[in-house]
């Protein structure tokens, strides 16, 4: 007997579940706890099987009947309905993830933020874990590169997808501006990145080895201006004794030669680093400090010292030896010696700048003094390696340094002072 409306309504749970049937293998399951499932009973394959049709009374009867009829016709085609409305839960799962992913990526792009496995998430990843030990300037000309030339192209591109021709296209670009330096740079980065989405299962292959030969040719290097004859050192001495600006900025000038210390190593001196006792300078460089972490030491000969010992009273208090003009939080500006050399009148692209004084220290106390080149070399703050490969430590050849400093300093008071140099008739080292 076919079910009504009534005849449900009025059915009341039992102790255990039961059934009442309608037609055409529909029925209605009755649970203990008052739920009422429309099911259909149903035979395909030579195997009997349960469609469910939804639950009562928000699918009512005539509903429960239109899903029956519908299933019916299914199975005389010899379809499964229970297994299409598995597949068609799957599709509907798989729309819904998508749909899901799609907003995240869009909601990713609003923030700003990388998406998964593309070449700037990969290139972020690979920033933690390749720079970690690098200088943060260093850091932060590489990423500025990435950032302001290869984000806006390849960022959110999956790294895999990433070719040799759309790394050109950012090449050229690079290049287009006249900067091909920062050309082969950037191509360098790119092909960093791509190296470690290889290693990390992100990318098949990097493609920036395919663009050697493509690129505009680094141009030579430009080495910094520097005198290397005596007779070419000594005018330029003589012009700088003359300077009458700053006290900081002329001690600076009379440092700058004694020392040969890097120009940024010498701005940012810091009085902590002195040693006046022992007359040392005893600081590691900004350049190797999350590398290698050595100490330099840089003997200090007594014009060193009486320089030093005239800025004291001024500068002695605070942290830096040269602070800045504006703040004793930070030190002189980069440019302040190289625009005092030009003030003087001497041309920082062709005779004298800041950084050329290490060039001219090295040349004059091989050839001119014969110092040993390995002490030469420790004190420009290089890393020197003897026979078996290891690097010196910081105290090889720190006698002879010493005497080298102190040799060095007399023989640029001795340039300064002497009329007509002509020839290198200075005292030899023993």
């Amino acid at each position: 007997m076919p079910l009504t409306d009534t005849l449900i309504r009025q059915a009341k749970p039992a102790t255990t579940p039961f059934k009442l049937s309608d037609e055409k293998g529909m029925f209605l399951l009755i649970n203990p706890n008052g739920s009422k499932y429309w099911r259909l009973k149903y035979r395909i394959g030579g195997r009997e099987k349960l469609l469910a049709l939804g639950v009562y009374p928000q699918v009512s009867l005539k509903e429960a009947r239109e899903h029956r009829d519908d299933a019916r016709k299914l199975i005389a085609n010899g379809i499964d309905p229970a297994e299409l409305r598995k597949t068609e839960k799957v599709t509907l799962s798989e729309a819904k993830q998508a749909q899901i992913q799609a907003a995240e990526v869009e909601r990713l792009l609003q923030a700003g933020g990388a998406l998964p496995d593309s070449f700037r998430a990969v290139a972020l990843e690979w920033e933690v874990n390749h720079m970690a030990n690098k200088a943060d300037s260093h850091k932060k000309k590489v990423m500025g590169r990435l950032e302001r030339d290869v984000f806006p192209y390849i960022g959110n591109l999956p790294a895999d997808a990433v070719t040799a021709p759309l790394v050109l296209e950012i090449i050229r670009r690079v290049e287009a501006r006249g900067t091909i330096e920062t050309a082969h740079r950037t191509k360098h980065h790119i092909s960093q990145v791509m190296n470690y989405a290889v290693a990390t299962g992100r990318a098949t292959y990097n493609p920036c080895p395919a663009l050697s030969g493509a690129l505009i040719p680094k141009p030579s290097p430009k080495h910094f201006a520097a005198p290397t004859e005596p007779k070419d050192v000594a005018p330029l001495l003589r012009m700088m004794a003359t300077y009458n600006g700053s006290v900081l900025t002329k001690c600076a000038l009379s440092l700058a030669p004694l020392l040969f210390i890097r120009p940024g190593e010498l701005r940012a001196m810091q009085w902590a680093d002195i040693d006046f006792e022992a007359c040392e300078l005893r600081y590691t460089p900004p350049k190797t400090r999350n590398k290698t972490a050595v100490e330099i030491i840089v003997p200090l000969a007594k014009q060193a010292i009486a320089a030093l010992r005239e800025i004291q009273p001024l500068t002695g208090g605070g942290r830096y030896v040269f602070p800045g003009a504006r703040t004793d939080s930070r030190p002189m500006s980069a440019n302040t010696v190289n625009a005092a050399l030009k003030r003087l009148g001497i041309d920082t692209q062709n005779e004298l700048t800041g950084h050329g004084f290490r060039a001219m220290a090295r040349t004059l106390l091989d050839e001119v003094h014969g110092f040993n080149r390995d002490a030469i070399e420790l004190q420009l703050a290089h890393q020197i390696k003897d026979p078996l490969g290891r690097a010196y430590n910081r105290t090889k050849h720190l006698t002879e340094r010493k005497r080298m400093m102190q040799v060095w300093a007399d023989y640029l008071d001795e340039l300064r002072e002497a009329k007509n140099v002509i020839h290198a008739s200075f005292t030899q080292a023993a």
